[in-house]
């Protein structure tokens, strides 16, 4: 039977669930505004998701082998193509993110990108078929190898550009996606957004997990033909299960340029800069709110106060009959100024996220599991574990610790705190920034006994000329790879919820792209990071830290850099966590909320 449930007093919103215990909101005309489908939706959102990653990682994690031994690309070449290739695969979201919230909308820019991808995976996956779209095969032993003619580089950068357009339209909006299908304003649809983000990261790790291994075992040991065939199938599922859900899903209209009104606040708090702030501003200052807009109302708060004055209401600013501002650029609203303070307070959030990536990303995994015993059992047996497979238990301990924390650590976390959460999800970065400390300690004291074992004149044969093997296990690695997926899962998946929730509605898909932007930052000050140490300590007394053979460098002092900045980072994070006011809280009792309509409201939201 129906239920029916009056949200409020004048029963101007009724919630309605049907037999189905599906949710709809309804206005004052009785006519079905939302249909919020939630769990229903989930089977075509996540089968769609867990498919376009396996077509898309199982493409690029072995991109960097298919470009020098199909394309006969030197290693620098490959390396700086696929460099470029993911910097602007990472700021293409934010170019996605823009159009998706000012024009089209998360389901048709999703839609587009689904489309794009496939059709750069099939492009990337012609140009092994066919024998004319790339290179004549090279020998091992040759002295010189023919490399790609312009015509096949162009169809093979066609298909990243395809990639590229693909990636930057999916990636900002799958989450916000996901999460438009739970109603934000009942606790069952919150508790539904904190556990779409969990199981999103589960069925990424998951893909990443079958990508570095059977993908890439197809495309190097079988066949490449195959083996970029099938992830180009997995992107065609993803799009058919994407459009299969079109029916069921809540699909949220963009408002327009969200930017524009950005810069009217500041252009009008410039304007005014000269007017005296007033004594009671969430009183006296100019409050209007669009009747259909989208975003939540927000209460005042007292940090960045030199935008208030962009809310101040002079003799020469007009109002039109509905109680808009006749001119926008001379007059804005609280909930402008509001939303504006939204976007500045989350910045230095995201800046600790930075340095959370250097340290979660260690670059030089691969290079000390090459240099360490990766037998399984006896040495004298021929199998050993391939080097960059040792990834997978960083991926392993994300996929099996963030289905054990949703169900079992959350609700007994929610019990202690009364947190939908169980905790805040800015302590959630906090575990996991201060996880990477740990993380970056464990790898020096590792890096340190591999290395001593190594010059102690135990080495194991076979280290070629990058220089000897050492005797310690590969397998004492994966400590420090457990740590990083835990640092993942609480700090990764905080970070995509922090920024889902902290930004104004109408920027969802600008908060997805924040999380990539942060991780293409992280590349280049690693990048730079590396270079800087090398250059620095190459000429040294205590000599190179970061030399071609590990067991004559110092990683293990890197390392230890490594662990100092990321506490350095922990401290800057606690104090910007305690200054930080969550969107829709008040931040003292002078004033109070006039909008049962505020989502995430908590009152006593501070980090302590």
């Amino acid at each position: 039977m129906a239920e029916n449930e009056r949200e409020n007093g004048d029963g101007s919103q009724i919630r309605h669930k049907n037999n189905n215990d599906e949710e709809i909101v309804v206005g004052d005309d009785d006519e079905p505004e939302v249909n919020y489908r939630g769990i229903r939706a989930m089977p075509y959102i996540i089968g769609n998701e867990t498919f376009e990653k396996l077509g898309a990682l199982g493409t690029l994690a072995n991109l960097q082998v298919y470009l020098t031994t199909v394309f006969n690309m030197s290693r620098v070449s490959a390396t700086t193509l696929l460099s470029i290739f993911g910097g602007t695969t990472n700021l293409a979201t934010l170019l996605g993110a823009f159009f998706s919230d000012t024009y089209f909308g998360r389901y048709k820019t999703l839609g587009f990108g689904s489309v794009a991808s496939f059709l750069g995976l099939l492009v990337i996956t012609m140009t092994a078929v066919f024998k004319g779209l790339h290179p004549p095969h090279c020998a091992p032993e040759a002295a010189q190898c023919v490399g790609a003619t312009p015509w096949q580089m162009t169809v093979l950068l066609l298909g990243f550009g395809l990639m590229i357009v693909g990636a930057g339209a999916i990636r900002p909006c799958n989450l916000a996606f996901g999460a438009d299908q739970f109603n934000p304003k009942t606790e069952a649809g919150k508790r539904g957004i904190d556990s779409f983000f969990n199981w999103y990261f589960f069925t990424l790790t998951f893909a990443q997990m079958v990508s570095v291994t059977l993908v890439v075992y197809v495309q190097s040991d079988i066949s490449w033909s195959i083996g970029l065939a099938i992830p180009t199938l997995f992107m065609l599922i993803s799009c058919f299960l994407f459009f299969l859900g079109t029916k069921i899903y809540v699909i949220v209209r963009p408002e327009g340029s969200f930017l524009t009104s950005l810069a009217q606040v500041v252009a009008v708090a410039a304007k005014k800069r000269r007017l005296k702030r007033p004594k009671q501003p969430w009183l006296s200052l100019y409050k209007y709110m669009p009747p259909k807009s989208m975003n939540s109302k927000l209460p005042y708060t007292d940090q960045f106060r030199f935008l208030d004055k962009a809310a101040i209401i002079t003799g020469g600013d007009e109002m039109n009959p509905d109680g808009s501002a006749a001119n926008p650029w001379r007059l804005c609203s609280l909930q402008q100024v509001e939303e504006m303070k939204c976007v500045l307070r989350v910045i230095p959030i995201w800046a600790a996220a930075i340095l959370y990536h250097v340290g979660e990303k260690q670059q030089y995994i691969v290079f000390q599991a090459m240099q360490s015993d990766r037998h399984l059992g006896r040495r004298d047996t021929k199998f050993q574990i391939p080097p960059a497979t040792y990834n997978i238990f960083s991926m392993l301990t994300l996929t099996l610790f963030v289905p054990l924390y949703d169900r079992a650590f959350v609700p007994l976390l929610r019990r202690l705190t009364g947190k939908p959460g169980g905790i805040t999800v800015l302590q959630r970065i906090g575990i996991g920034i201060f996880l990477t400390v740990v993380e970056s300690l464990v790898a020096a004291l590792v890096e340190d006994r591999r290395r001593a074992l190594a010059a102690g004149h135990r080495p194991v044969a076979g280290g070629g000329h990058r220089g000897a093997v050492s005797s310690m296990s590969a397998m004492w690695l994966v400590p420090q790879l457990v740590l990083a997926g835990l640092a993942e899962s609480f700090s990764a998946i905080g970070q995509v919820e922090f920024f889902y929730k902290q930004f104004p509605e109408n920027m969802r898909s600008i908060a997805g792209a924040f999380f990539f932007l942060g991780s293409a930052a992280a590349n280049y000050v690693n990048g730079l990071l590396i270079t800087v140490v090398h250059r620095m300590t190459e000429g040294s007394a205590a000599g190179n830290w970061l030399p071609e053979d590990l067991n004559q460098g110092r990683l293990d002092y890197y390392y230890y850099l490594i662990a100092a900045l990321c506490a350095l980072n922990f401290g800057y994070f606690v104090m910007c966590a305690r200054w930080y006011n969550y969107k829709g809280s008040v931040e003292n009792g002078e004033h109070e909320m006039s909008n049962k309509d505020i989502i995430d409201i908590d009152l006593d939201s501070r980090v302590v």
